[in-house]
């Protein structure tokens, strides 16, 4: 690419396919579509007990591994093979980088996934120590660090002995648009921390409960209208959505977070994307990504026109 063009990344959960579920299912409605947690959460809105059923389902197969999620406890090849990819597209990035020479030297990426595969990622080249670049995650912060979308717009340059000269770092921007495992509610805050400390929400029994119903979700020639149902109390379902509703992610139904604080960092984030994608050669580059997401689609057409 050209050395001035903005190159802008946007990546969703194909990307990360190979180590955590997707949203999509093995069972097919009556018209014989595959369904969706989208689809299925749609349809059961005015259903209680299965839509309870469902988002623990979600929660447990899809959200809870990624809480837990350590690269170098990735076992499989394909799981392994995942992790190299992220590797070869952030150095890939970085040389991209290195042939620039302006001094604001920065690749914006943008991800709709909750998991830590680039920052882990990242973590990781610069631990090898073969580059020298910045993350910026849009926390500042000492012990304690907080999330703002101005922090988007900083860089780092580096000076010579005399400060004859600026060399720009280069930096590479994690932009996290449906929310982040690591972040949670400070007050009217959001504070990052990467940790794995995580403990199920859900009890022993629930997750007992779960098997057969995911199992079933998860087989290929099983029927929507033969989804078993599981009985919850009314006292289990509150406790239940009263923990989930506090997770710092987009809920895969209407995209909609629970939090304010999330939800404002969230319209942030896409004016973000808006404002990269309008800038005088703006490059973008996507890949895993669906487009299922309309707010995301809407923005990225008004900016190809």
């Amino acid at each position: 690419f050209p050395s001035h063009d903005i190159t802008n990344i946007l990546i969703g959960s194909g990307a990360s396919a190979d180590l955590f579920p997707t949203l999509a299912l093995a069972i097919k409605d009556a018209k014989g579509n595959r369904e969706t947690i989208e689809t299925l959460a749609t349809r059961f809105e005015n259903s209680p007990e299965k839509r309870t059923a469902l988002f623990m389902h979600y929660y447990n197969t899809c959200i809870f591994p990624v809480q837990k999620f350590d690269p170098a406890s990735v076992t499989s090849d394909e799981g392994k093979e995942n992790l190299r990819n992220y590797e070869t597209l952030l150095t890939t990035l970085l040389g991209l980088l290195d042939r620039r020479k302006d001094l604001n030297r920065k690749i914006n990426i943008f991800t709709t996934n909750y998991d830590g595969c680039l920052e882990h990622t990242a973590d990781k080249i610069l631990m090898k120590g073969s580059h020298d670049f910045v993350v910026n995650d849009g926390a500042s912060g000492f012990h304690r660090k907080h999330l703002h979308s101005k922090n988007f717009n900083t860089f780092q340059c580096q000076t010579g002995i005399f400060e004859r000269t600026n060399y720009g770092i280069p930096q590479l921007n994690i932009i996290h648009l449906h929310g982040s495992v690591y972040w949670a509610k400070s007050g009217e805050k959001i504070e990052v921390s990467y940790r794995k400390d995580f403990n199920n929400l859900l009890t022993k029994q629930a997750i007992g409960k779960l098997k057969k119903y995911s199992a079933f979700l998860s087989t290929d020639g099983n029927k929507t209208e033969d989804i078993p149902d599981l009985s919850f109390s009314k006292k289990q379902i509150e406790a239940f959505w009263n923990e989930y509703n506090k997770l710092p992610i987009v809920n895969p139904t209407k995209w909609k977070f629970h939090e304010t604080v999330f939800e404002e960092h969230y319209y942030q984030m896409l004016r973000q994307l808006s404002y990269e994608l309008e800038k005088p050669n703006s490059i973008l580059i996507t890949f895993g990504f669906s487009f299922a997401d309309e707010h995301i689609l809407k923005l990225v057409q008004r900016s190809l026109a």
